[in-house]
């Protein structure tokens, strides 16, 4: 009797274990289904996957896709931002930095908060929501303001920080007060926290880029990681200057692109970008930590966990240019949580999430020697063994990988073969071929993972540009005022000439009267505009005279001496942002110009490749010829890939197994963002913003939601 006792005993134990595992399975994919199945975070989830479990639209009726709805903004121009989507509102930036809330179902506004005098000519990527019972909070950012906005009104919270808004700079030491501070991509949510990226000056007048959490409830600074290590602190030994972290001329290496958070391991994964001034770092010496790094921290303290340097003393501005994805990787049958970082070099870096451990090998590998008066390129850089890298890089290029289409390939073959190509090649004072470019080959719209199978899914650019520095200029004495703050502030983008370089997105400034106002014109020089970082810290006077030199009325009795005016002199200054371009303006290079890729990270082998967009120009010959892209895809749990981002104008779907395309559709205005996966009601949506302007092409309004008829 005892013994039959205990076998049933035993038996309703473990038909309680397997209920209970059910359960706790259920569980699980409760929790995954709620993470994947809502767009309320920035890329979707805090892990910055790009990736949706909603499974309404299908290979078979995707065909079927049409505008569910529309929404037109007061404003034009680019948008960049990935709307987020909480309890049926969706929450967007016009091109104007307006935050807006409208209803996801139709379109309709709900609420509008901005400026409605003042443009800002800033871009942003999106905002941030948090929630604690029924307090609900938007946070985005203004020049170098933080708001958090009652997310159901989009009225200021009077609570936080000074009348519902704070100075990000106030986490700064006291020399940023005036410095180029904004922030245009979401801050990343942490419990009560938000740790904040910051766009800074990228010169000689460049802020430090600490990172900073703020309490959400309070505005309060709650921790400060310093990227410029201070005296005693780790990393402070790789700045040959011991003053570097203080020094008016050194700064930056900040997170611009955004973050990553696992947040059942309270970890935050920040890449940082390059320290500043760029491409010539004579005046920072030492391999630069924590600039171009990967940097895991404690996301409650900000306490330093790991770190991984891809580019040491980086004077390429290789800066990471999207934030990590979080994603789990299958090795020897074992599952390992892992974080994998795109670069603008075409790297994928793969990492043990927890421990920083490399799951590829990476070498570092002999890079050539400096040869400008008080440079020290850093002897070797580190390159990933697995995957190969997802773009062409300059040192494998030919004479045969001249584009065909162009018209000028003489033209162009000789300033190929003037130019140096090596990998990592320092720049000089005569030309480098730079392949991947500035922009990259991975840019700010980042990769999407499916979390789960370890595959990472990439849009790349190719498009090869020049990198050149000179002596800097000395300017006369007596020069006049405004042609002095024209060589410190303009030179660089928009050239000696002033003529820019159009291809390239720097606009001639010729006759700028007959085109803009001098309000206009002012603010874009201290607030900034697109890729243009602005100027707050130019005295009105300086301001003043540089708006009298662009708009030819020079006043010739205002004369001041080049030692009154530069107190902040770098021996090397770049020589601009160039385009190798053929006389058409189109790319040099062979196509493809433009590419998009899913691989494996299991076992860092691809799965497929494909040429990414259509060039318009060559009108047949230009279908395949991939194109210029700046925006991210999303990936569904059900095999589709959603992406627009190219220069065509045209939003498209995927296969993700195979890379086939199933469905595209003509934008108003070409879609530089990544788009947003939701569900209202039982049915499923995918909005995009479509703002165009960037590349030349024409300016949009509209956020676009798509939906099955």
């Amino acid at each position: 009797m005892y013994f039959k006792k205990l076998v049933v005993a035993i038996l309703f134990l473990n038909v309680c274990c397997v209920l209970f595992q059910s359960c706790e399975s259920s569980k699980e994919k409760d929790t995954a289904k709620k993470e994947y199945g809502t767009w309320s975070s920035y890329l979707g989830d805090s892990g910055r996957s790009h990736y949706s479990t909603l499974s309404q639209i299908t290979k078979k009726n995707v065909k079927d896709l049409r505008v569910a709805w529309s929404y037109k903004a007061d404003d034009w121009g680019q948008m960049q931002m990935n709307p987020i989507v909480v309890d049926s509102i969706l929450y967007g930036v016009t091109a104007a930095m307006r935050i807006v809330a409208l209803h996801a179902a139709t379109g309709e506004e709900i609420w509008q908060f901005g400026d409605s005098v003042k443009v800002w000519h800033s871009t942003s990527r999106g905002v941030s929501y948090w929630e604690k019972e029924d307090d609900k909070r938007i946070l985005c950012t203004r020049g170098p303001d933080l708001f958090a906005l009652n997310a159901l009104t989009g009225k200021p919270i009077l609570s936080f920080g000074n009348n519902g808004k704070i100075d990000m700079r106030s986490g700064l030491p006291k020399s940023a007060a005036n410095k180029f501070v904004i922030s245009n991509t979401p801050g990343t949510v942490y419990k009560d926290l938000i740790v904040m990226p910051l766009r800074l000056s990228e010169g000689a007048d460049a802020a430090p880029g600490d990172i900073m959490a703020f309490n959400i409830i309070t505005g309060a600074l709650e921790w400060v990681f310093h990227t410029i290590p201070h005296p005693e602190e780790k990393g402070f030994e790789t700045w040959k200057d011991s003053t570097a972290y203080k020094s008016p001329v050194v700064g930056a290496a900040n997170n611009w692109a955004g973050m990553a958070v696992d947040e059942e391991m309270g970890i935050l994964y920040i890449p940082t970008g390059s320290a500043a001034p760029d491409f010539y770092g004579g005046d920072r010496l030492g391999s630069n930590l924590y600039s171009n790094s990967l940097l895991a921290l404690d996301a409650t303290t900000g306490s330093y966990l790991w770190h991984f340097q891809f580019t040491h003393h980086d004077i390429w501005d290789r800066d990471p240019p999207a934030p990590p994805n979080l994603l789990m990787i299958e090795r020897a049958g074992e599952k390992i949580a892992a974080v994998a970082q795109v670069t603008k070099q075409g790297y994928v870096y793969v990492f043990d999430r927890k421990t920083g451990a490399p799951l590829f090998d990476i070498e570092e590998v002999p890079v050539p020697t400096s040869t400008l008066n008080g440079e020290e390129a850093w002897p070797t850089q580190p390159i990933p063994v697995k995957p190969t890298p997802f773009a062409r890089q300059s040192q494998n290029l030919t004479e045969a990988d001249i584009s065909p289409y162009a018209e000028n390939a003489d033209e162009l073959l000789q300033i190929f073969k003037a130019s140096d190509k090596h990998q990592y090649a320092p720049p000089s004072t005569t030309p480098t071929f730079l392949l991947p470019g500035y922009d990259g080959a991975a840019e700010w719209g980042g990769a999407a993972v499916d979390p789960s199978d370890g595959i990472i899914y990439v849009n790349s650019n190719e498009m090869a540009w020049n990198l050149q520095v000179r002596l800097s200029d000395e300017i006369p004495v007596g020069s006049h005022l405004g042609e002095i703050a024209y060589q410190n502030y303009c030179v660089r983008c928009h050239q000696k000439d002033r003529k820019g370089v159009a291809a390239s997105g720097y606009p001639s400034l010729i006759d700028l009267r007959l085109r803009k106002e001098k309000t206009e014109v002012a603010s874009i020089i201290t607030q900034g505009k697109g890729m243009m970082t602005g100027f707050p810290q130019i005295e009105k006077s300086e301001l003043n005279a540089l708006l009298r030199f662009l708009y030819e009325e020079e006043l010739k009795q205002d004369k001041a001496e080049i030692v009154n005016t530069d107190t902040k002199k770098v021996r090397y200054k770049h020589t601009g942002y160039t385009k190798f371009l053929d006389s058409n303006g189109l790319p040099g290079i062979a196509p493809p110009w433009g590419t998009l890729h899913a691989i494996d990270l299991n076992s860092g082998d691809y799965i497929w490749s494909i040429p990414f967009g259509n060039t318009p120009e060559l009108g047949s010959k230009g279908v395949g010829t991939g194109t210029e892209n700046y925006g991210g895809p999303i990936v569904t749990k059900n095999g589709l890939l959603f992406i627009g981002a190219t220069r065509d104008g045209y939003f498209r779907v995927f296969n993700k197994h195979n890379g086939e395309i199933l469905w595209e559709y003509k934008l108003p205005a070409a879609a530089f963002a990544t788009p947003a996966m939701y569900e209202v009601k039982g049915k499923q949506y995918i909005a995009i913003a479509c703002g165009g302007e960037k590349l030349g092409t024409e300016k949009g309004n509209q956020i676009i939601a798509f939906a099955l008829e």
